[in-house]
C-alpha cells in the first residue's frame, strides 16, 4: 500500500493543477446537485420491533384522522390569586383562547377544558390539550404565531398562561457564536503547530472542501434515499474532525520530509505513502464505526452514520490526492519563515534542545510503571459515576427555568400531578365488541399502583379498535414510571387472553423508555462490532497482537471516564453552575453509543499515527525505547495539536442553550481529552516500555496468514534504495532510556 500511496503522491504533486480543478469541480457539482434537488424530506422517527412503534402503527391505520404522529400543544392555565378558573369572567377569557387556536392554521382539534373535564381539584388550573394535522417539523411559522397570540391575548387578561409539547418553538440558538469561537481556536493552534500560514491553511481548506462536498451529496441525495436535513449533523461534525486530523498528519510528514533533505516532490510521494496509509486504516476504523451503527435499528441512526461514513472516506480521499497537490503550490513555504532557506544539516542540529514530545517520552521510558498508574487510577476514579448511569430522553421538566415549556411542566406537575406532563396511550384492538374488552382494561389498569387516572376508551368508527389514557402518579422521566410501563405490558398479556384482544402501550413517555431500552440493548453488540473489527484493521497495521488489544483496552477506560464525567455533571449536577446546567436529570439515551462511535473513530486517529511511526522506526532497526521516542518526537505534537482542535470544537456546544447539544459538547470534548493526553500520550509510552520487544510480537503462522499491507513503509524504502530509517540513525543515541 505504501508504495501505491508513494506513486500516488508523486502523480498529485506533479498534475496538482488537474487534482486541485477536480476537487473543486466535484465541490460546485455537489452544490448546484444540492441546490437543484427537491427538498430534503423531515425527519420520520420509527423504532422497528417496539411495542411503542407497532402501535403507533396500529393507530396510523385504525385512526387516519386522529394523526397519531401530528403535533400537540398543552396550555396550562390558571386564575388569578384567589379566584376560580370557573368563574365567569377567567371562564370566558379560556373559552375565548380555546375558540381562537381552534381557527389557527393546521389544527385538527382543541380540547375545551371545562367539556373535558380538565380543571384541578381546587379549581385554580386548567389545560386545553391542541392537537395538529401534521408532525412538530412540519408546522408552519403562521401555526406557531396563531398559538402564541392566542396565549397572550388570554395573558393580557390577567391569566397565567404557559405552553408544552412539541409545537412549541424550543427557545435555542443553534449555529451561534460558540461553534465560530472553536473554528477560531482550531486555526490558532495549527499556526501556533506549524509557524507557517500556508501549512496551517491546508487542513482547514481540505476540511472544508470534503464536508462541503459530503453535505452537498447529502442534500442532493436527500429526496431520493430519504434523508433528512438531521442527517447530515453528525456528517458534517465527524467530516470536519478527521479532515483536519487526516490533513494534518501528512503536512506534517512532509514537512519532516523535507528537513531530512528530500525534494519536495519525493517528500510528498514519502509524506502519503507513510503518514497515508495511517490515514488509510485511521479512516477504515472510523468507516466501521460509523457504519456500525445500523446494528442499533434506529433507521435515522443508520443514516446518519452511513452519511458520516461516506463524509470520511471523502476526507480520506483528499488528503491523499488534494494534500499533495497543495504541497507542489506551497513547495517550502509550509516550513516556518525562517527555515525555509535552511538546508538539511541545519534543519536537524544536533545540538537542538530536543522537543517536548521527546523529553516526555524519555521520562515515561524512565518512569512507565508509575506513569500507568497515576493515568489508569486517574482515569477509574473518574470513571466511577459511570456506574450509576441513568439513561433517558430529556422532556420539558429539564428545560431551563425561565421556558414557557419549564413553567407549564411545573405548574400541570403542581395541579394534577407530575404524570399529567406524560400520560400513556393504551390502544385495544379486537375484531368485534371492542368497548367492552377495552372498559374491562381500563377497569383493570386503574387497579394497578402507580396509576393516577384513566381516561374512558376512546373507538374507532369501525369498532375494532380503541384508545385511552392512563396517567401515571410520577413524572415522564422517573424510574418509577417505567416500571409501571413493565407492569401494565405485562398485566396486558393477561387480560388480552382473557378478552381476545391485542393490547399495545404507547405515547410519548412510552416511546422514550423503549428507545433508551433499544439502545441500552445495543450498546455491548455495538461495542463488540467496533472494537473487534478496529482489532483485526490494527492487528494488520501493527503486525502485533498486544498494541491493537492495548488500544482497544485504552479507549475503553477514555469512554468509560468520559462517561463518569458527564454523570457527575449532567446527572449528579457536580459543577453544574459552571457548565451552565439548568436541571440535572438522566442521561440523554443516545449520549453513550454515539460518544462511541465519534471518539472510537478520533482515539484510533491518533493511535495509528502515532504509534504507526513508532513501529516503522522499530522496523527499520531502531530499539523499543528508541521507537517510541521516534514516535513522540514526530509525531506527538501533531497528535497534540489534533487533540485541541478537536477539544475547542466540541467544546464550543457547551455554550449552547440546548442541554442535549451541551451534553454532547462537554461528552465529546472530555473524552477527546482523556483519550489523547492521557491514553495515548502516557498510557501507550508507559505500556510499550514495559513491553518492550514482546509488543511487536506475532506468531509466525498468524503474520504469514495476514496479508503484509506495509504501512511502515517497509517494502517503500527498499524499493527506493534506503539503506536504513533517518529516524533510527537519529536516535541511537536515546540508547540508555530504551530496553
Amino acid at each position: 500500500m505504501a508504495t501505491f500511496l508513494y506513486k500516488l503522491g508523486r502523480l498529485a504533486f506533479r498534475r496538482r493543477r488537474y487534482v486541485a480543478l477536480l476537487w473543486v469541480g466535484l465541490m460546485a457539482g455537489a452544490i448546484f446537485a444540492a441546490s437543484a434537488a427537491p427538498a430534503a424530506p423531515e425527519d420520520s422517527f420509527s423504532m422497528p420491533g417496539t411495542e411503542s412503534q407497532k402501535a403507533f402503527d396500529l393507530l396510523e391505520k385504525r385512526f387516519p384522522d386522529a394523526s397519531a404522529d401530528g403535533a400537540s400543544a398543552r396550555v396550562v392555565i390558571r386564575a388569578p390569586e384567589g379566584e376560580k378558573i370557573d368563574s365567569a369572567k377567567p371562564k370566558a377569557e379560556v373559552e375565548k383562547m380555546v375558540a381562537a387556536i381552534g381557527k389557527g392554521p393546521q389544527v385538527g382539534s382543541v380540547d375545551d377544558p371545562f367539556k373535558a373535564k380538565t380543571v384541578s381539584k381546587d379549581g385554580s388550573t386548567a389545560y386545553a390539550s391542541v392537537t395538529y394535522k401534521v408532525p412538530a417539523t412540519e408546522l408552519t411559522d403562521e401555526a406557531r404565531d396563531a398559538l402564541t397570540k392566542a396565549t397572550d391575548q388570554t395573558r393580557d387578561a390577567g391569566l397565567t398562561v404557559e405552553t408544552g409539547g412539541d409545537a412549541v418553538m424550543a427557545e435555542q440558538e443553534m449555529g451561534g457564536s460558540a461553534e465560530l469561537i472553536g473554528i477560531a481556536i482550531s486555526a490558532i493552534v495549527l499556526i501556533l503547530t506549524f509557524g507557517s500560514l500556508v501549512a496551517a491553511g491546508m487542513p482547514l481548506l481540505t476540511a472544508i472542501i470534503g464536508v462541503t462536498i459530503g453535505i452537498s451529496g447529502i442534500a442532493a441525495l436527500g429526496s431520493t434515499l430519504d434523508l433528512s436535513a438531521t442527517t447530515s449533523t453528525l456528517a458534517m461534525m465527524i467530516g470536519l474532525a478527521v479532515g483536519i486530523d487526516y490533513a494534518l498528519f501528512i503536512v506534517s510528514r512532509y514537512r519532516a520530509e523535507i528537513a531530512e533533505g528530500r525534494e519536495p516532490e519525493e517528500a510528498a510521494g514519502r509524506a502519503t505513502g507513510t503518514a497515508g496509509s495511517a490515514v488509510v486504516f485511521a479512516g477504515l476504523t472510523v468507516v466501521v464505526a460509523l457504519s456500525g451503527l445500523a446494528i442499533v435499528n434506529i433507521p435515522i441512526l443508520t443514516k446518519m452514520g452511513l452519511a458520516a461514513a461516506a463524509t470520511v472516506v471523502i476526507a480520506v480521499l483528499i488528503a491523499l490526492t488534494m494534500i499533495p497537490a497543495l504541497l507542489g503550490f506551497a513547495g517550502r513555504k509550509v516550513l516556518r519563515r525562517k527555515d525555509r532557506k535552511k538546508s538539511a544539516s541545519e534543519l536537524q542540529d544536533p545540538n537542538a534542545k530536543p522537543k517536548l514530545g521527546t523529553r516526555w517520552a524519555r521520562f515515561v521510558l524512565r518512569h512507565p510503571l508509575s506513569v500507568l498508574l497515576v493515568a489508569v487510577i486517574g482515569l477509574g476514579a473518574v470513571a466511577v459515576p459511570a456506574a450509576s448511569l441513568e439513561l433517558g430522553l430529556p422532556d420539558e421538566g429539564s428545560s431551563a427555568p425561565d421556558t414557557t415549556q419549564r413553567k407549564a411542566y411545573d405548574m400541570l406537575s403542581e395541579s394534577f400531578g407530575a404524570g399529567f406532563n406524560g400520560p400513556l396511550m393504551v390502544t385495544i384492538s379486537k375484531d368485534a365488541d371492542v368497548a367492552g374488552a377495552a372498559k374491562t382494561v381500563g377497569d383493570s389498569i386503574a387497579k394497578i399502583d402507580g396509576v393516577a387516572a384513566v381516561t374512558p376508551a376512546q373507538p374507532n368508527k369501525a369498532g375494532d379498535t380503541a384508545i385511552m389514557n392512563v396517567v401515571p402518579e410520577t413524572g415522564p422521566s422517573d424510574h418509577d414510571t417505567e416500571e409501571l410501563v413493565k407492569t401494565i405490558r405485562s398485566t396486558a398479556d393477561g387480560i388480552g387472553s382473557d378478552t381476545g384482544s391485542e393490547i399495545l402501550v404507547t405515547g410519548q413517555t412510552a416511546m422514550t423508555i423503549d428507545f433508551s431500552q433499544t439502545l441500552d440493548d445495543a450498546l455491548l453488540p455495538y461495542l463488540g462490532l467496533v472494537v473487534g473489527l478496529a482489532f483485526l484493521l490494527l492487528m494488520l497495521v501493527f503486525r502485533s497482537i498486544l498494541v491493537p488489544l492495548k488500544a482497544a483496552l485504552g479507549f475503553l477506560l477514555s469512554v468509560a471516564a468520559a462517561l463518569g464525567a458527564v454523570v457527575a455533571v449532567f446527572q449528579w449536577g457536580w459543577l453544574a453552575d459552571v457548565v451552565g446546567v439548568d436541571q440535572p436529570g438522566p442521561i440523554m439515551s443516545m449520549m453513550p453509543i454515539f460518544m462511541i462511535g465519534v471518539v472510537f473513530g478520533l482515539a484510533m486517529d491518533y493511535e495509528v499515527f502515532l504509534v504507526t511511526r513508532m513501529r516503522e522506526a522499530y522496523v527499520h532497526g531502531a530499539r523499543p525505547g528508541e521507537s517510541v521516542v521516534t514516535g513522540f518526537t514526530h509525531g506527538g505534537r501533531v497528535v497534540a495539536a489534533a487533540a485541541v482542535i478537536m477539544i475547542s470544537v466540541f467544546s464550543g456546544f457547551i455554550m449552547e442553550n440546548d442541554d442535549m447539544i451541551k451534553m454532547m459538547g462537554f461528552g465529546l470534548a472530555v473524552a477527546v481529552l482523556f483519550d489523547a493526553f492521557v491514553v495515548r500520550m502516557a498510557i501507550v509510552p508507559a505500556v510499550l516500555a514495559l513491553l518492550g520487544k514482546a509488543a511487536w510480537w506475532l506468531p509466525r503462522w498468524l503474520d504469514k496468514a495476514l496479508p503484509n499491507v506495509d504501512v511502515e513503509g517497509e517494502k517503500l524504502h527498499k524499493n527506493l534504495g534506503d539503506t536504513g530509517s533517518p529516524d533510527a540513525e537519529t536516535d541511537r543515541e536515546l540508547a540508555p532510556v530504551g530496553r
